[in-house]
């Protein structure tokens, strides 16, 4: 989509693409900050700023694909991390994508509560907007979250998010930088989250043609909740497909690409109960031990920097022969 036949018939480019600040002002929610992204593409999402610049709502052609929980998007003043025995996170999980880590990542161990300190942080909003100019225009926002604690790991992330204009297309970009003063294990998990409609039964998840899991009946009372974790192997670049046989006339694929260097296992976790629904992916940085444990993380050295990039794109199935490659 050019900017330039459009400028000459309307007033505003914003009517047709934009990101515009917005903030929540009811219930647990009250106050939480937000940049509302629209494509102009059939792709809509608001990045949570008070949320650690995470995606709550998601929504492509008019449905809404990512998970809620009861709660809603609750406020960071409201999150404690600590309680409920380490296991906080639980009462503020929800949304498209809930980022975690950054020091560690999945069940509570050696004093660090559930999937790590990162989640529900507030970020400082550094930019946002809409470029045209490029090539390919694009939406945009980019801040930054700090994890610290004195004589202890000290973290900053800096991220930014870029989604096609016209396109239905997103790509996240993290730098995570080690600002203390000694080596510190760096641990993150990206927990991308899909609800009803694009949860239904018939959905599964692929890559490179074979069945990872499903095909999913929706609800299943007797469904495991364990999570799986699959080493990518040793590839440039690792992913899986969602198919959701539900969505539209052929279906719609959701399309999860990413680096393997910095993130070599794929997690997958349900929970297919009665009024809850969810399936996650989950693109980690170590494998998943027994009981729920994680492995041994990569340290990052004082000044040192890992940059995560991961891409997620929707297509109708009949637009796309697309195969993720293993």
């Amino acid at each position: 989509m050019k900017a330039a036949p459009i400028r000459m018939r309307s007033g505003d480019l914003r009517q047709f693409a934009a990101v515009r600040r917005i903030t929540l002002d009811d219930g647990p929610e009250r106050g939480v900050r937000a940049l509302a992204f629209s494509t102009g593409g059939g792709l809509d999402f608001w990045v949570l700023s008070d949320r650690s610049l995470d995606i709550g709502p998601l929504w492509w052609r008019g449905l809404p694909l990512a998970w809620q929980a009861p709660a809603g998007f609750s406020s960071a003043s409201l999150h404690n991390s600590e309680s409920d025995q380490g296991f906080g996170f639980n009462r503020s999980f929800s949304g498209f994508l809930v980022t975690c880590g950054l020091e560690h990542i999945r069940r509570p161990a050696d004093g660090h509560p559930l999937h790590g300190r990162l989640p529900f942080t507030p970020a400082r909003v550094t930019a946002y907007g809409e470029d045209w100019d490029r090539d390919e225009p694009v939406l945009f926002c980019e801040g930054e979250v700090v994890q610290a604690r004195h004589d202890g790991e000290a973290f900053r992330l800096k991220r930014r998010i870029e989604a096609a204009i016209g396109g239905s297309r997103l790509t996240l970009t993290d730098r995570v930088e080690n600002i203390g003063t000694d080596p510190s294990p760096q641990a993150s998990l990206y927990h991308f989250n899909l609800g009803f409609p694009a949860l239904a039964d018939g959905t599964r998840v692929e890559r490179n043609g074979e069945t990872l899991l499903g095909p999913l009946a929706v609800p299943d009372a007797a469904a495991s909740r364990d999570s799986a974790t699959t080493a990518i192997p040793d590839d440039a670049v690792a992913g899986c497909r969602v198919v959701a046989p539900s969505l539209g006339q052929a279906g719609v694929g959701i399309d999860f690409t990413w680096e393997r260097a910095t993130l070599p296992y794929l997690q997958l976790w349900h929970d297919l109960r009665p009024g809850v629904c969810v399936l996650s992916i989950e693109p980690c940085t170590s494998a998943r031990l027994e009981g729920g444990k994680s492995g041994r993380e990569r340290v990052l050295a004082p000044g040192e920097c890992r940059i995560y990039e991961i891409q997620v794109s929707l297509c109708e199935l009949s637009e796309s022969v697309q195969v993720i490659e293993s």
